[in-house]
């Protein structure tokens, strides 16, 4: 009896289908957007770093050493979701998928500038707290309120288009996107309050759009289309080339 005849259909069957390309991309796209959320903490952890009485009062500065990582992580884990998107949304329009990357980018560097003027705090507790602070808002502003509302315009368009995802996500983004823009230029003008009330519905929708991405990149993946074909078509070749 030939080994082959040996084979059991269960042993056969459990063989693992090897991921596509296009999957794993999807996935570690979604892992790094989902990360993107673990600074929410800091609008709690930062809450002594805007009181008066920081700077001559007296304390642990554990909180703000945490809010620190958080947003360092933020930072950069936003870069990620920029680089694993890129390989595949290029094939749909290659300008704006750089225009991610680079806003992505500008992005974190905004984040870690704000980071080194909030423990830039810490260190200087007996000289004042009102003007790092002021500049840590500014930083925050022009990083994590007007740059999401830049990534929802250009990567939304590219997921729009290619039907990657459900049309449905990336129209959330692209409403989203233009209200928070909005928002944020009055804000840089003095006319409302960065963190006034109103600040949470205007990012509202881009939050939304965010985290029902990076669930759904996580869970499902992209959808089955020409692009995703065409990604999963030219890793395996390249794959195969490498293996000879």
């Amino acid at each position: 009896m030939s080994t082959s005849t040996l084979t059991s259909p269960r042993t056969a069957s459990t063989k693992r289908t090897p991921m596509r390309a296009s999957r794993k991309q999807s996935l570690a796209a979604g892992i790094f957007y989902l990360l993107t959320f673990v600074s929410i903490p800091t609008l709690v952890l930062y809450g002594n770093a805007h009181k008066a009485g920081f700077i001559t009062g007296s304390g642990p500065d554990s909180s703000v050493y945490i809010g620190a990582v958080l947003e360092v992580i933020v930072a950069l884990t936003g870069i990620g979701t920029a680089i694993a998107l890129f390989p595949v949304v290029k094939r749909q329009n290659e300008s704006l998928a750089l225009g991610f990357v680079a806003a992505r980018t500008l992005e974190a560097a905004g984040i870690i500038a704000g980071v080194a003027s909030i423990l830039s705090l810490v260190s200087l507790r007996q000289s004042g707290v009102g003007a790092l602070v002021s500049m840590y808002d500014r930083f925050f502003m022009l990083s994590q309120s007007l740059m999401p509302s830049i990534n929802g315009v250009l990567l939304g368009t590219l997921l729009y288009r290619s039907r990657l995802v459900p049309r449905i996500l990336p129209t959330i983004g692209l409403i989203g996107a233009p209200i928070l823009f909005v928002y944020t230029m009055l804000a840089v003008g003095g006319v409302v309050d960065n963190f006034g009330p109103a600040a949470g519905p205007a990012a509202l929708l881009i939050a939304v759009w965010e985290l029902s991405l990076g669930i759904y990149l996580t869970v499902k993946g992209f959808k089955p289309s020409p692009i995703a074909d065409a990604f999963d078509a030219e890793a395996a070749a390249k794959a195969e080339a490498f293996a000879r």
